[in-house]
């Protein structure tokens, strides 16, 4: 109980630090929205050819969900770079705090911005034009792989923001991310692509993700990628926590007894 009361306490002062930075609200939550307005108006005349049936917002809205919680999570991994670079996560230390509440906390407040930003801008799609086919069941399918793969990829952040010797190093671990989704069926098919490229795009862990995604929002069903989807995103996380664990553990010790 005592750590779930300190984790929370944890997330709320993040989530305060969140709310009160202006160039964290506009890169978070603004630029997914501006890439998908950028995409379908801008782009979608070219590329919308090229996904059939589909429409183009309805394609590209997974990537793009996707995109959002990758901005997201840089800046998780740049606080917690900072707060340790600081010293604020040695003090912590020194107080009565439960060990794992000080990376939970990190981790819990980046998730749920995630998660917020990506409803926001799943309510921009619906504006121009997203008509999702998913029922009640899809929808949940869904919610549950979108919170997954967020808790993932946080838990990379904070192996990232540890590790970090800096915290722009810690950030800049995202671009590697970013470029994975743009080598992957989020804005073109896969068909599209130059072979050598295409053999790369098809085998990477965002693709399962992306496709289990749109088939959920555009057909209602989990598709035939659900289950290395979700190995992915859970390998992910397990690898993820155990190494931040690890690495926390082993740069944060306790000061020693006078």
């Amino acid at each position: 109980m005592r750590a779930l009361i300190d984790t929370w306490t944890m997330t709320k002062r993040s989530l305060r630090h969140t709310t009160r930075s202006i160039d964290t609200i506009i890169t978070v939550v603004m630029m997914p929205i501006a890439m998908l307005l950028l995409f379908v108006y801008v782009f979608g005349g070219a590329l919308g050819k090229q996904t059939g049936s589909i429409e183009y917002v309805d394609f590209i809205t997974p990537g793009v969900l996707i995109m959002t919680v990758l901005s997201g999570i840089a800046y998780a991994a740049l606080r917690l770079s900072t707060d340790l670079q600081q010293g604020i996560i040695s003090r912590f230390r020194t107080m009565p705090v439960a060990p794992s509440a000080v990376l939970s906390g990190q981790a819990l407040s980046s998730t749920l911005s995630s998660l917020f930003s990506c409803f926001l801008v799943v309510m921009v799609a619906l504006v121009v034009g997203f008509r999702p086919e998913a029922d009640a069941a899809a929808w949940l399918w869904f919610g549950g792989l979108l919170i997954l793969f967020t808790l993932a990829t946080t838990w990379l952040a904070m192996f990232f923001g540890l590790l970090a010797k800096t915290p722009e190093g810690a950030g800049a671990f995202s671009y590697i991310l970013l470029l994975l989704i743009f080598i992957s069926p989020s804005f073109v098919p896969t068909d599209s692509m130059t072979p050598w490229l295409r053999g790369f795009a098809e085998n990477q862990p965002m693709t399962p993700i992306i496709e289990t995604m749109r088939s959920l929002l555009t057909q209602g069903t989990t598709g035939p990628d659900i289950w290395a989807a979700l190995a992915w995103a859970a390998g992910i996380l397990i690898v993820s926590y155990s190494l931040a664990l690890g690495i926390y553990r082993r740069s944060t010790p306790l000061p020693a007894a006078s």
